[in-house]
């Protein structure tokens, strides 16, 4: 951890054992537990909890009152709303130790999760995917740019990576974001791409 860009809140607990990468913030309250790694350029809001072995990449926004649990992994750029939930049993009881049992989450470049939305072990979110306030993902996998809501969460339509919920394709089978003009293609069904910008480029300002 360097001392000189990365900003730990005097009530933060960084255990020794934590890797925290340049440039990133730990705010009030926030424990970050031995073993787990932590990107660059990164933002913990307050009360955040991250366990041994989570695996946090770079420009990572994570709103207050988080726990990150072993075996979540959150890819660039991904923002995980207030109050989000992550499981990592799928059937916990507190008279049984599972935790021989804990199952990964992955969450794709990009994603974002809802405020109080739950996100039930072993599923995997796609890059871009956008995830509502207080829908509950119970299993399998979400594809890219996925606009997904309700409990359990099912596809409602398709987001761009501006964060524009995208219309209906014209003649051609384009959609167009209506924030960036940048045009999306579903080729072949059920995966969507951008025809515009490269799904690694950063966004332009």
């Amino acid at each position: 951890m360097s001392e000189s860009s990365t900003f730990v809140h005097e009530t933060a607990c960084v255990d020794e054992g934590a890797s925290i990468g340049e440039g990133t913030r730990v705010w009030h309250f926030c424990h970050v537990m031995p073993g787990a790694e932590i990107g660059a350029n990164c933002t913990l809001g307050q009360n955040v909890f991250v366990a041994p072995g989570v695996r946090v990449r770079n420009h990572v926004k994570i709103e207050n009152n988080v726990s990150l649990f072993e075996g979540v992994e959150l890819d660039d750029y991904v923002f995980c709303g207030p109050s989000c939930v992550f499981t990592n049993v799928t059937n916990p009881r507190a008279e049984i130790s599972r935790k021989h049992e804990f199952r990964k989450t992955k969450v794709g470049r990009g994603a974002t999760i809802g405020a109080n939305a739950t996100i039930v072990c072993g599923a995997t979110l796609g890059r871009y995917s956008f995830i509502a306030a207080g829908a509950v993902v119970t299993r399998g996998e979400v594809p890219d740019y996925a606009f997904m809501a309700g409990v359990p969460a099912k596809q409602e339509g398709w987001m761009s990576r501006h964060g524009f919920l995208l219309g209906q394709p014209d003649v051609g089978g384009i959609r167009r974001c209506i924030g960036s003009g940048f045009r999306y293609e579903e080729s072949p069904p059920g995966r969507l791409r951008c025809l515009d910008l490269d799904e690694d480029a950063p966004l332009k300002p």
